[in-house]
C-alpha cells in the first residue's frame, strides 16, 4: 500500500501539481482511518491532504482511477447491499413475466444485443447505478475491442463502444417511455425529463470511460497509463497551443490569479523597504533612554502606484497570448496609476478607451479584435513601422514612473527592426519589459530579432504560460 501511494504521489507531483513532504505524510496519515473499500471517502481523503487548487482536481482525479482503480476480470461491483447479478436475475424475472420469454443463461454473457439494450434503458430509467456500471463493464466486453499490449489510446476504444450502444437514440426512447408512463407532459416537465436522462446517459459514459481505463491499467500498468493520459495543468498550457476547452480553464483560472496577484503586489508596495532615517523623531524617542539614540526612526515613503503601458503583438498566433496578457492587466488596473494599452501588426493603434466602463473584459478584447485599426499595408507583422509610428504618436506619454510592457515573438518579415525606439523609450521610462510567448530556444532564429530589442530593455522573459506570466507580473510592483 506505501508503494501505491508513493506512487501515487510521485505521478501527482510530474502533474505538476505542488504535493510537499508534509502534505503526503497527512494524506497518508488520513487514509489509515478510511477503509479502502469506500473508493469515494478515499478519493476525497487524498484529495483535501493533497489537493490545494480547485483547477487541479480534474488531474488528480485522472491519477487517482489509474492508481486505484478497480482491477482483475473477477471484482464485484456493490450498490448497498444489492449484488449485480441478483439484480439482474430480478430483471430476467421481470422479462419473463412481460413477455413470456428471458435470455439464456443466468448473467450478462447471454444477453442478445436486442436484450442488452432493453436492459439498459430500464436501468436508465431507473437511475440504477450498479446495474450501468454492469452493462458498461459487459458493453466494453463486447463492443471495445480492446487488443491486449496494442498502443491504442483509451478514445478509440470509447467511440467504438459508443458507436454500438446508439445512445442518441436510447434518449428518444427514454423520453418517450416518460411520456407513456405519465400520459402527457408540460413543457416544464418534458424539459425536466430530458435533462435528467441526459445527465444518466453522461454518467453512464462516464462508466464505460472508468471501466476502459480499468481494462488498460490491467494492460499496461498504472505508470504508463498515468503517463498516458497525463494532461497539463491550466497553469502550465501554452497560450500559442491551447485547445478550446483548455482555453476555457485559462479563463477559469484567470480570475482567482489576479486577485492572487493583487493582494500580492499590494502587500509589496505596503511593506517596502524603509526610507531615510528621520532626525527629529529618533531624538525624540531616545529621551527615553537617557538621550542614547537606542532606537532609530525611519521615514515611510509613500510608494507611488507604476504608471504601464502595454504594446502587444496581435497578429497570427501570438494573439492568444496578447488577450491574456490584457485581461491580466486590467483584471489588475487598480494596482496602477494609469494604464495605457497599444496593439499592433503592421499599424498600431491605442485602444484603451475600449475598456473604460467595460465590466466584461472579453467584451473590451473582442472589440480590441474587430475594430482596432491596426493594418498598415499587408496585414504582416512589422515591428519596425509599428514601433516607430508609437515613439512619433505616443513616445512624449512615457515618464520616469512609466513602465512599458512590450508582448510579442519579435518575427519581424525581416522587415528594420528600428531597435533605436526601444532604446529611447528605455532611456525615458521607469523600466522596459518584453514578453515573448515562443520558447526561448527559438529566439533569434529565422525572422526572429528579439536579440536586437532585447539589448535596450530591462529583462527578455520566455512568457509561454499562466504560470510564467504569474512569476512575471511580481517585478511590476
Amino acid at each position: 500500500m506505501l508503494d501505491l501511494l508513493a506512487g501515487f504521489v510521485s505521478e501527482l507531483r510530474n502533474a505538476g501539481l505542488p504535493v510537499s513532504l508534509t502534505e503526503n505524510l497527512d494524506a497518508m496519515e488520513a487514509v489509515q482511518h478510511i477503509p479502502i473499500e469506500d473508493r469515494e471517502a478515499f478519493k476525497y481523503a487524498l484529495g483535501a491532504t493533497l489537493v490545494k487548487n480547485n483547477a487541479h482536481w480534474r488531474a488528480f482525479e485522472t491519477v487517482f482511477e489509474v492508481y486505484f482503480s478497480l482491477r482483475g476480470p473477477e471484482y464485484r461491483i456493490v450498490e448497498g447491499e444489492t449484488d449485480v447479478d441478483e439484480m439482474w436475475r430480478e430483471m430476467q424475472e421481470q422479462m419473463r413475466q412481460g413477455d413470456g420469454r428471458g435470455a439464456d443463461g443466468g448473467g450478462l454473457d447471454g444477453l442478445t444485443p436486442e436484450e442488452l439494450a432493453q436492459l439498459l434503458l430500464q436501468a436508465l430509467m431507473n437511475g440504477d447505478q450498479a446495474m450501468m456500471r454492469a452493462l458498461a463493464r459487459q458493453a466494453v466486453q463486447r463492443f471495445a475491442g480492446m487488443e491486449p499490449g496494442r498502443p491504442v489510446g483509451g478514445t478509440y476504444y470509447l467511440y467504438r463502444t459508443l458507436r454500438n450502444l446508439d445512445l442518441e437514440s436510447m434518449l428518444e426512447k427514454l423520453m418517450e417511455a416518460s411520456r407513456v408512463a405519465a400520459g402527457e407532459l408540460t413543457p416544464l416537465e418534458e424539459r425536466l425529463e430530458h435533462d435528467e436522462y441526459n445527465d444518466r446517459i453522461e454518467q453512464f459514459k462516464k462508466e464505460i470511460e472508468a471501466e476502459i481505463r480499468r481494462r488498460l491499467v490491467a494492460d499496461r500498468g498504472a505508470e504508463a497509463m498515468a503517463k498516458t493520459l497525463r494532461k497539463p495543468l491550466p497553469e502550465d498550457v501554452e497560450f500559442m497551443h491551447a485547445s478550446r476547452d483548455e482555453m476555457v480553464n485559462l479563463k477559469k483560472a484567470l480570475q482567482p490569479l489576479t486577485r492572487k496577484l493583487a493582494a500580492r503586489l499590494a502587500r509589496k508596495r505596503r511593506h517596502g523597504r524603509k526610507g531615510s532615517l528621520d532626525f527629529r523623531s529618533t531624538v525624540r524617542h531616545s529621551l527615553s533612554y537617557g538621550g542614547v539614540p537606542a532606537e532609530p526612526k525611519f521615514k515611510y515613503p509613500r510608494p507611488a502606484k507604476p504608471e504601464l503601458m502595454v504594446v502587444a503583438d496581435i497578429s497570427g498566433s501570438v494573439a492568444a497570448f496578447a488577450r491574456f496578457t490584457l485581461m491580466l492587466v486590467y483584471a489588475m488596473q487598480g494596482q496602477f496609476s494609469k494604464v495605457r494599452s497599444f496593439v499592433f501588426i503592421d499599424g498600431i493603434d491605442e485602444v484603451t478607451d475600449y475598456f473604460k466602463g467595460e465590466e466584461d473584459i472579453t467584451q473590451a478584447i473582442h472589440r480590441v479584435n474587430t475594430e482596432a485599426d491596426v493594418v498598415w499595408v499587408d496585414g504582416h507583422s512589422d515591428y519596425g513601422h509599428a514601433f516607430e509610428v508609437f515613439w512619433e504618436r505616443y513616445g512624449k506619454g512615457i515618464g520616469p514612473k512609466t513602465t512599458v510592457l512590450l508582448l510579442g515573438d519579435a518575427r519581424n518579415n525581416y522587415h528594420a527592426s528600428q531597435a533605436w525606439v526601444v532604446k529611447e523609450m528605455r532611456q525615458r521610462a521607469r523600466h522596459v519589459y518584453w514578453l515573448n510567448p515562443e520558447p526561448r530556444s527559438y529566439w533569434n532564429t529565422g525572422d526572429s530579432i528579439v536579440g536586437d530589442y532585447g539589448t535596450h530593455t530591462d529583462g527578455v522573459y520566455e512568457c509561454r504560460n499562466l504560470r510564467q506570466l504569474e512569476a512575471f507580473v511580481d517585478k511590476l510592483a
